[in-house]
């Protein structure tokens, strides 16, 4: 349907989703829109609908096919099924969202009675302990049911392949074009709950030790402050830091424990304001060394320093990712490879000509960084998601913020022996490699349209010049420049190694757009620091003024 739908039609495609769903609360939602005549609901609900992609499904909760619903979940399992044929094995888990339980019971339900063989983990569990069940029981494929840091009003759907990665076109399509073609899921068939296998926990302990048998060094001298932000990382990061040698980290009391409607902050998302505060404040308390947070499904780790005085600097995704890079590949060998996107730091590129080991930069999103080349011991992306391996390669083929977290105090944990910390370890990083300052302008709007409008204008006139640099080389990355596939954003590199990148985000109704700028150390640090910082916010002036978003 489209946004033409007459009231007649959006009334019987809201009858006829009414009486094929199962769940009495949407049931009741749709019921009361109809009997109050909501022409203006019903077309948020059926004028359109969620579209399956390379993220899956992800939207807000609710009646209709622009909703995340038990229908919506239960056509979503139908098309993956008939992609995947009857006998294969698919693994499901579920964070503590609203109705994530209820969501993967149904896609369990649907897959069982298509005659596949699905598994389901034992309680609410991080995403990584799913991506890592799909490669350890080899399985087919498998279900995340998760928003990650969506507000909490939202939930999804994130699918995996057999080879533990998230999947790529064009299985995306497949399953799509599959969905389409499901009929009433009120005639599906149903597995019973006794055709569904249920995990132990022994696969929890299996996935803790896989990540502690990641290159932490020795030393574990360390007090954290920690925050799963409400999610479901707080108990299998704290078991994993004990089976590692560490202390248990200091938890937020009030931020501890699951809970779907996130009270103490106003997005959960470790990066968005405010989020840390409670965290710092715990720091302040304890004389923590390091303060590190997880979102709610925990594939994603902030890290932030405690300063004098009780603030915290929190670190970049950039920033991380440059010391675990390091890291890494200092307590490897052989043929390695190292990997990030077009819109993080070029700062990963040259520690790794510096150490030499090959370097894979890769469209925006994990799926495609784990697909970077063989011998992938490390790659990160810039929104705070990394995933870290051994010599026996990658436990976890996606983002981990529970292994990055472990990686991260090992690494603040030796700094400490030396008398030093992670601040210390970025200073040598700009002092050896030049000081790369990263940050972003992200602009949310209500009318996708003014995305679109803005995409054009710079499409058709590109600036010569942001921040008082000439723009050198303009990307269209949508015609494929740069040697990658084709996706939508422009990439502008500018005079004195500064970079831009502007995308639209595939998961936020946002323009996001990825500043960076480099400048040699050539005295102290903080100096470079300030220079960078007003280099950026030249371009972070101009680059809005060509936007015209508002």
């Amino acid at each position: 349907m489209t946004g033409d739908t007459s009231s007649t039609d959006l009334v019987a495609a809201a009858r006829a989703w009414l009486a094929q769903d199962p769940d009495p609360e949407t049931r009741a939602e749709l019921s009361a829109l109809l009997d109050a005549g909501d022409t203006e609901a019903l077309l948020d609900r059926f004028g359109r609908r969620l579209e399956f992609g390379t993220a899956g499904l992800r939207g807000e909760l609710g009646a209709g096919p622009n909703r995340m619903n038990r229908v919506t979940v239960m056509r979503a399992a139908a098309g993956l099924a008939t992609v995947l044929g009857p006998g294969r094995h698919v693994v499901i888990g579920y964070d503590a969202r609203r109705n994530s339980d209820v969501f993967a019971r149904d896609t369990a339900a649907v897959l069982t009675g298509a005659g596949l063989h699905a598994s389901i983990l034992p309680c609410p569990l991080p995403t990584p302990v799913l991506a890592f069940a799909v490669l350890h029981l080899e399985a087919d494929a498998g279900v995340m049911v998760t928003a990650s840091h969506n507000p909490p009003r939202d939930n999804g759907y994130k699918v995996y392949w057999g080879d533990g990665s998230q999947i790529t076109p064009p299985i995306d399509s497949e399953i799509s074009a599959a969905i389409e073609a499901v009929g009433r899921v009120d005639e599906l068939p149903l597995g019973t709950p006794g055709t569904l296998t249920e995990l132990s926990e022994e696969l929890v302990d299996d996935y803790i030790d896989a990540v502690t048998t990641l290159p932490l060094g020795d030393a574990r001298d360390l007090r954290v402050a920690y925050t799963p932000l409400h999610g479901v990382g707080g108990a299998t990061l704290t078991d994993a830091f004990l089976r590692a040698g560490f202390a248990s980290p200091m938890g937020v009391e009030e931020q501890r424990d699951p809970d779907p409607g996130f009270p103490t902050v106003a997005f959960p998302n470790p990066e968005e304001p405010g989020a840390m505060d409670l965290a710092a404040a715990l720091a302040a308390r304890t004389g923590a060394d390091l303060v590190l947070a997880n979102d709610p499904d925990a594939d994603r780790c902030a890290v932030g320093v405690p300063l004098a005085g009780g603030s915290v600097r929190m670190l970049t995704g950039d920033e991380v990712g440059g010391l675990l890079a390091e890291h890494v590949i200092t307590h490897t060998t052989g043929d390695r490879m190292v990997a990030t996107t077009i819109v993080s730091s070029t700062l990963l590129g040259k520690i790794a000509r510096a150490h030499g080991v090959r370097y894979g930069e890769t469209l925006t999103g994990f799926k495609w960084i784990i697909k970077a080349g063989p011998g992938l011991v490390f790659g990160y992306e810039e929104a705070i998601g990394y995933s870290v391996g051994s010599g026996a390669g990658l436990p976890v083929r996606d983002k981990d913020g529970i292994g990055a977290a472990l990686t991260v105090a090992a690494i603040a944990a030796a700094a400490k022996r030396d008398g030093r910390t992670l601040l210390d370890l970025l200073d040598d990083q700009a002092r050896r490699y030049g000081l790369h300052a990263t940050s972003q302008l992200s602009v949310r709007v209500e009318d996708l349209s003014l995305i679109a409008g803005a995409m054009a204008r710079l499409r058709a006139t590109p600036p010569a010049a942001l921040g008082g640099r000439t723009v050198e080389r303009a990307d269209d990355l949508s015609r494929g420049d740069g040697g990658l596939p084709p996706t939508d954003g422009l990439r502008y590199t500018l005079s004195g190694g500064a970079r831009v990148v502007v995308r639209p985000s595939g998961t936020e109704p946002k323009l996001k757009c990825y500043l960076e700028v480099v400048v040699p150390v050539t005295g102290d640090v903080p100096a470079a620091r300030a220079e960078a910082e007003r280099a950026l916010d030249a371009l972070r002036a101009d680059l809005t003024k060509a936007l015209d978003l508002h």
